[in-house]
């Protein structure tokens, strides 16, 4: 199980009051030469939100987001995926599953962008929207356990890595 049905409802919440899940698109530039890098003939934007890095790119896309509805089932696997903004959203009870997710349906890369502070946003219940705020260590031991890291750069406030399949 990679969420919860009560973490899936407050994140519901928050993308239903229109302004969570709404930056994908500040990560297109990058995506547009990881597609021009590895030709993949699939995408798949996991943790899409409200699908503005789709809108973005203008071409054809998967999307899947657990929390919002004609979104939320199981995606297939693909050549490209993109999981931006999203890890440090999950529970960290089931992070595991959800990188083993990330493994499945990787095709041949995943780019994947990680906040490591706090979010600016609270859950419904109290908690800061991002649940796993840890530095680039934390993340580097976990995804190498599953892909190959091609490429990463780490700041303040966020890490981007390029994974590969193994």
């Amino acid at each position: 199980m990679t969420i919860s049905e009560q973490y899936r409802q407050l994140n519901k919440h928050l993308h239903e009051l229109g302004s969570y899940g709404r930056k994908g698109d500040k990560w297109a530039a990058r995506v547009r030469e990881l597609i021009g890098e590895y030709q993949p003939t699939t995408i798949l934007d996991y943790g899409c939100g409200q699908g503005a890095l789709g809108r973005a790119l203008g071409i054809p896309i998967r999307e899947y987001d657990p929390a919002i509805a004609g979104k939320d089932q199981p995606p297939e696997k693909a050549d490209l995926v993109v999981c931006t903004d999203v890890l440090e959203h999950v529970e960290p009870a089931h992070l595991d599953a959800v990188l083993d997710d990330l493994k499945r349906v990787t095709g041949r890369c995943l780019f994947a962008v990680i906040s490591t502070r706090p979010a600016k946003k609270t859950l419904a219940d109290g908690r800061n929207a991002h649940q796993i705020v840890e530095e680039w260590t934390f993340w580097e031991e976990r995804l190498s356990r599953r892909f190959r890291i091609e490429a990463h750069s780490a700041n303040h406030k966020e890490v981007e890595v390029v994974l590969l399949a193994l």
